[in-house]
């Protein structure tokens, strides 16, 4: 998408809850890189990490507050009586916390975004771009999935998601509110949670780097939608900063998936460890079986076009994984 189309963007002072976070650093990085006159960040740093945007903390235009998003006072006090032209959702907790903590899960996904809805509610926000998640449609009953795909979250993680999402929506439909919905289709790349609820990608790489077996579970033949972080955001910010929107959700994926598989074998040749012991275990509570997304619609609306491919994203990631552990090797 050509930089120029920063519309919206350009000027404006932005919140972004979840903003020290994997695609939040990243989302922070790109709407400062769009023209934002400001973005303030807010994350509790539960998964999150200062570090994340230690490349924009330091200039005047870049702040991080460390709370919980469903705070809502909080969130009202960081305008300081300027109101936000532009707010980006992307606090959550994550899927696999909802294995072991179902209610605590649904109860804060729920409630981050509702307060955030009564931020623009109260003209603390003028507009939001509320982040979804591929996990609310399940597993692939049509291919590729669009838009209008049936919502069947299989975890309840993803119904927390999901209704969300319909919590977002509503505020546009009783309140007249300029809402849209952007859902990004398993996101990677640098920065990607490595410890505690993982991502894939991060959890092969830390095995490999500590001489474990990889574990994936269940048969491995799940398939996802792989997206280079960089092509999300690029994806999100184009939605931010168009006209017309509102009341929309829009997909960010590539169009195409790949099993599970086939993804940890890429990454074990990429770290020259291809003979490294990959062993399976039992499958995932929930796992969806197959993801693949129609990105017509953004593709249409804002010349969406994803353009990182797999096997280069994933060398990107290998490698800046690589480079973190060789820093902190020489540092210790």
């Amino acid at each position: 998408m050509p930089a120029s189309d920063d519309g919206r963007v350009r000027g404006a002072r932005c919140l972004v809850t979840g903003g020290a976070g994997f695609i939040g650093s990243h989302l922070v990085e790109g709407l400062i890189g769009a023209g934002a006159a400001y973005v303030h960040a807010v994350d509790d740093l539960s998964l999150g990490r200062e570090e994340n945007l230690a490349g924009v903390l330091g200039r005047d235009d870049v702040d991080l507050t460390v709370a919980d998003a469903a705070d809502e006072g909080r969130l009202r006090a960081l305008c300081g009586g300027r109101p936000f032209d532009l707010a980006l959702h992307l606090a959550v907790i994550p899927l696999p916390h909802s294995l072991a903590h179902p209610r605590e899960n649904v109860d804060r996904n729920i409630a981050m975004t509702t307060a955030v809805c009564e931020l623009l509610r109260a003209g603390v926000v003028r507009r939001l771009v509320h982040f979804s998640s591929s996990e609310v449609y399940g597993t692939a009953r049509t291919v590729p999935m669009a838009e209008d795909h049936p919502l069947r979250p299989h975890t309840p993680y993803a119904a927390a998601k999901a209704a969300s999402d319909l919590v977002a929506l509503g505020y546009h439909t009783t309140f007249g509110l300029d809402v849209t919905v952007v859902r990004p289709f398993n996101t990677y790349g640098e920065r990607q949670n490595d410890a505690a609820y993982a991502g894939l990608i991060p959890a092969v790489v830390r095995l490999v780097q500590s001489g474990e077996p990889v574990v994936i579970d269940g048969d491995g033949r799940q398939s996802r939608d792989m997206t280079y972080v960089s092509d999300t955001v690029a994806g999100a910010i184009a939605v931010a900063a168009a006209d017309g929107l509102t009341g929309r959700t829009f997909n960010l994926g590539r169009g195409t998936d790949h099993p599970v598989e086939e993804m940890v074998r890429i990454v074990l040749d990429e770290m020259g460890a291809s003979e490294h012991p990959v062993v399976h275990g039992p499958a995932r509570p929930g796992d969806v079986r197959r993801l693949v997304a129609d990105v017509s619609a953004a593709r249409r609306a804002v010349g969406y076009a994803p353009r990182v491919g797999l096997r280069e994203g994933l060398a990107r990631t290998v490698d800046w994984y690589a480079a973190r552990a060789a820093m902190a090797a020489t540092a210790r």
